[in-house]
């Protein structure tokens, strides 16, 4: 593969540098400011500033490629562009209209909607009209294997009625989540890959109770809807409401998080590069023991550990991205799985040295440390742990042996 940025990419990436110098940046101090304690949930008015300007410089929904309302762009080419929103993770994406969950359930509605569902939920998610959240991890079972997933979606004449509990069900508290795309069992006594069904939910539907807000590492992600947990008790809604056939509810969940794993993994990069220019730039203006951090020894070899971890994680993302493009997702799976397995520790590594050579500040709200870490220790396990993926990849690989 060809490595250089083609041009559209280069100018994609003039655009988008301009725009998180002028406005991402200087709002992130102005987002904090505006969070209401008294309405936890509801997204600052900066963030719709933002939105607005984005689309105006044709910078939205950059990461849909096979959609009209998309910018056309193959994952090779959308991948830099991640990179450089994940240098500013709370705000960024959801600026572009490229922020999780409502990529994966846009690209899921693209994919497997039928038409009454994409003009009802796609095109105003496409439109930046309304938010969405996919419940799909649940508390009492180990949801990284989806075959345990024990929510219930049963049959009823032409309706589905819909019981269980689920958690993580991340946007699900904003005022603006108008949908929830739930997976649940439906045919119990089915292959272990047939049992399971997804269907979409209004989040107004009568039956469906968020019971709290789940805090991650503390922090409530409460501007960004949060992370719910959800009861659905007695809930109908359709049968024109399943997405896709009854029982493949595993190959759906599948079909939206492989995307989402990479797109995950491209704004890592963004992030442990983030991380990195405060370390540097930390290491040359705080000075101890006769000297400038820089020129203490173990403060460089992070440095240098740093900056070749970062690169090497960037290649493989960028190899896997071109994979995609070339020989589909399928084909591009070994390495789908082994950059969910690399970059969230890579990106773990390097913010955590950036914190170290910032001291007691590194843990502040001064800087986006704390929140960065907590957001790449988290991605080990969201969309599936390290040790599932290592499991998976190992079985392919001496597959190959036998």
């Amino acid at each position: 593969m060809d490595f250089a940025m083609d041009g559209i990419t280069e100018e994609f990436c003039r655009r988008l540098t301009g725009f998180m110098e002028e406005h991402v940046y200087p709002a992130e101090r102005i987002f904090a400011a505006q969070r209401d304690p008294d309405e936890p949930w509801a997204r600052p008015p900066v963030v719709d500033e933002l939105k607005k300007l984005a689309r105006e410089r044709g910078l939205w929904n950059l990461f849909l490629p096979r959609h009209e309302s998309g910018a056309g762009l193959t994952n090779l080419q959308y991948a830099p562009l991640a990179e450089i929103t994940g240098r500013s993770p709370g705000l960024a994406p959801e600026a572009l209209n490229c922020s999780a969950p409502d990529t994966g359930n846009m690209e899921l509605l693209a994919l497997a909607g039928t038409g009454p569902q994409r003009a009802r939920w796609l095109t105003p998610l496409l439109n930046g009209e309304i938010r969405s959240a996919f419940c799909m991890t649940e508390p009492d079972v180990a949801s990284s294997d989806a075959t345990n997933i024990a929510t219930r979606i049963e049959p009823d004449g032409d309706h589905y009625v819909v019981n269980g509990r689920k958690w993580w069900s991340s946007g699900a508290l904003s005022p603006d989540c108008a949908l929830l795309v739930v997976m649940g069992e439906t045919f119990p006594d089915a292959p272990r890959h047939r049992r399971h069904s997804v269907i979409l939910i209004p989040r107004d539907a009568p039956g469906v109770r968020v019971v709290r807000g789940v805090t991650l590492f503390g922090y409530d992600h409460g501007a960004h809807g949060g992370h719910a947990e959800i009861e659905f008790t007695d809930v109908r809604v359709p049968s024109e409401n399943l997405l896709g056939e009854p029982g493949a509810g595993f190959a759906v969940a599948q079909a939206r998080l492989g995307p989402g794993r990479v797109h995950h993994a491209m704004r890592l990069i963004g992030m442990a590069e983030r991380a990195f220019d405060l370390m540097c730039t930390r290491a040359w203006r705080r000075s101890a023991f006769g000297g400038p951090l820089a020129e203490q020894g173990v403060v460089g070899e992070w440095i240098a550990e740093a900056r070749v971890r970062i690169d090497q994680a960037r290649l493989l993302v960028l190899k896997t991205a071109w994979l995609m493009d070339t020989v589909g997702n399928k084909g591009a799976r070994t390495e789908i799985q082994s950059i969910k397995i690399v970059t969230p520790r890579m990106a773990e590594w390097v913010v955590d040295k950036a914190i170290q050579v910032h001291g007691a500040a590194g843990v502040s709200q001064d800087f986006p440390l704390a929140e960065l870490w907590a957001h790449t220790r988290t991605l080990r396990f969201a969309d599936g742990p390290d040790e599932v993926h290592r499991r998976s990849l190992a079985r392919r690989e001496l597959a190959r042996y036998r």
